[in-house]
């Protein structure tokens, strides 16, 4: 019998040979072995798909890699996604988050994996996809997303994040929404200096926060 261990191994060695058939096989023998698919999500495909990203900042791999791992790993979650439904308490319907790369910034991965981890655990995601027009986000703010999540992946493209911030207060919208940052150059600190709700590090935290943040 497989190991939970073992098979978030296979799971990562999948993604990272951006082979949608084989992380399906994965996903399908974590399924009959009944073990836990967040954690093969979390600990397999997910550090497969970071490896495929340090790659391609350092120009090892290219952005068709990227694409390529990530629609892997988008199969994967996909054949899990009826168990996981199956055993994940869902949020209320109307707990919206609307989540996007922001402007200037082509960097997805993070993104992709914390909006799946967020409608795992129930919550209807907007994904509004990367390179964000700021009024993207106030557009879903007014209609009606209660968490406005943003990454940055670049020191040149966080300071949008705080312009964010204002277009919504502008906007009278801020009091109404929750606004989440991440990305590799934001930090708590950042958060706090900007007036952003929530930081989160990773998939897991953001998750946690924000449960935490709409109880």
């Amino acid at each position: 019998m497989v190991t939970q261990e073992e098979l978030n191994k296979k799971g990562k060695a999948a993604v990272m040979d951006f082979d949608d058939e084989a992380v399906e096989e994965v996903a399908e023998e974590c399924i009959k072995a009944g073990l836990d698919p967040v954690s093969l999500i979390q600990n397999g495909f997910t550090p497969g798909m970071n490896e495929i990203g340090d790659q391609f900042e350092k120009g090892i791999v290219f952005l068709p890699h990227v694409i390529a791992a990530s629609n892997a790993m988008t199969a994967g979650v996909k054949t899990l996604t009826p168990v996981l439904e199956k055993s994940t308490s869902k949020m209320d319907a109307k707990e919206t988050v609307a989540i996007g790369t922001i402007e200037g910034d082509i960097h997805s991965i993070g993104k992709d994996i914390v909006a799946t981890m967020l409608k795992i655990a129930g919550f209807n995601v907007i994904d509004l996809g990367r390179d964000v027009p700021l009024n993207n986000y106030v557009e879903a703010a007014k209609n009606g997303a209660q968490i406005i999540a943003s990454s940055a992946l670049m020191t040149t493209t966080m300071v949008l994040q705080m312009k964010l911030e204002e277009l919504l207060k502008e906007a009278g919208v801020r009091d109404k929404v929750k606004t989440m940052v991440g990305g590799a150059p934001a930090t708590q600190e950042w958060a706090n200096k900007i007036g952003a709700d929530i930081y989160a590090e990773d998939s897991s935290e953001a998750v946690i926060k924000c449960k935490a943040i709409l109880k």
